[in-house]
């Protein structure tokens, strides 16, 4: 289908294109941005007057609990959220039931992907056998099948030995390795930050050295083997602080910080609220801002979601003996713009770190508006609202922290490959 889209505000982080002009598509792909070619015929024409087009949001990671977990979500279910979110993209972590270790896993993704909304849904490929931490999977398979990049997810290996191996086999056919930096050892039973909140609670603590005593080797072996090694959900300062130092010293390394991470401290964890019970858990203050500093310099790359949907129940009884994680697909974006709100960046660059930012990581073709790109977008209301509550969510996990915050403007329209894939209710949009 050919369609014409008018009078948007058209922002293109890569090309930086942030102008009022038109925007042509035939079928599947962006055929011509700023102008209209001879010859076009639109079978349809939208006014987009008064919103702005950009493109659709790319997430690293996103549980979206099928299969092996469909009384928590679906792909079906987390998709929809997606889309509503202004999500595009989203790349799903290996721990599903059973693990993504082999093609057939990736096949299934992909098929029930299929059948859903429209949003494209990646695999990560598991990097040891069942997740086991001890034999490698047969990545070379995994590459055939599509995956995007290799992980453990949160699944400790066994040895610095076998995560060495591990980057050796996967550098030798250029695979993207996604780490999570926490040393099992050193975060032990801890379920927040060890500190001053950790020990007013009476909760066991996961101290910063958890994390950045796994970053120091994950550095060192990225020297050592050269392997491209992306770092999911940072959460210290100084653990960006050392990811700045390795890409300024030439390492092959990227990494994502969760939008969670950016406006929620330890305090917010002070009175045992078990949404936000996160792993890696919510840090201090100063950490928070030394986050937001390093995503602003681009020194972090791409915000993820991290999302994590639960049933209800996940979240109920003590602190410590809740489910970690917050069902996020449909705060990323409100979160990202909130940081433009706050005078931290601008809005081509924070639109950036969700889109073209994580498309880099990936090597993907995604996340610009080139003419020839396919035809992935956001037609967004910057005067509208975006409340969160019940009522509007799509999920299936409502587990959130955000539940009955508000921002400025809500998606309309979000667009996957040339066709609609989640459009706003009128009865949302009055």
């Amino acid at each position: 289908m050919s369609v014409l889209i008018e009078n948007a505000r058209v922002i293109d982080p890569v090309s930086g294109f942030d102008r009022v002009a038109p925007v042509c598509i035939q079928g599947s792909e962006i055929l011509a941005l700023g102008e209209i070619p001879d010859g076009f015929e639109p079978r349809r024409r939208i006014d987009a007057s008064g919103r702005w087009l950009f493109p659709g949001l790319v997430d690293l990671s996103a549980h979206l609990r099928e299969p092996g977990e469909e009384h928590k979500a679906t792909i079906a279910s987390e998709t929809l959220a997606a889309a509503r979110g202004g999500v595009t993209t989203l790349v799903v972590p290996p721990d599903t039931d059973p693990p993504v270790d082999s093609p057939a896993e990736v096949e299934l993704i992909s098929r029930r992907a299929e059948q859903a909304c429209g949003v494209r849904v990646l695999a990560m490929g598991a990097l040891t056998r069942a997740l086991n931490g001890e034999q490698l999977a047969e990545l070379a398979a995994l590459k055939r099948a599509g995956v995007v990049a290799v992980s453990n997810a949160q699944c400790p290996l066994a040895s610095p030995l076998v995560l060495r191996r591990a980057m050796e086999y996967a550098a030798t056919f250029d695979l993207l390795v996604a780490l999570s930096a926490q040393d099992a050892a050193l975060a032990g039973s801890g379920c927040v930050h060890e500190g001053a909140v950790s020990t007013r609670l009476g909760l066991p603590g996961i101290p910063e050295a958890a994390e950045t005593a796994a970053l120091g080797m994950i550095l060192a072996l990225v020297e050592q083997t050269g392997a491209r090694v992306h770092v999911n959900r940072l959460s210290t300062r100084r653990g960006a602080e050392m990811v700045a130092k390795a890409r300024a010293d030439g390492l092959p390394v990227s990494a994502d910080v969760a939008a969670h991470q950016l406006f929620l401290t330890e305090m917010d964890a002070a009175d045992f609220n078990p949404f936000c019970h996160v792993i890696p858990p919510l840090r201090t203050q100063r950490d928070r801002e030394g986050l937001r500093e390093a995503v602003a310099r681009g020194e972090i790359s791409a915000i993820c979601s991290d999302h994590q949907p639960h049933e209800s129940d996940s979240k109920l009884g003590p602190f410590a003996e809740t489910r970690p994680g917050i069902s996020a697909l449909e705060t990323l974006l409100p979160l990202t713009l909130r940081l433009v709100e706050d005078g931290l960046m601008t809005l081509p660059d924070a639109l950036s770190r969700v889109t073209s930012g994580p498309a880099g990581i990936l090597r993907l073709a995604g996340g610009h508006l080139t003419p020839g790109a396919a035809a992935d977008f956001v037609l967004f209301d910057p005067d509208g609202r975006t409340d969160i509550s019940p009522g509007t969510w799509l999920s299936a996990g409502t587990n959130t922290p955000f539940m009955g915050w508000s921002f400025s403007g809500h998606v309309s329209e979000t667009w996957v490959a040339g066709r609609p894939a989640w459009t706003l209710p009128v009865e949302i949009a009055a």
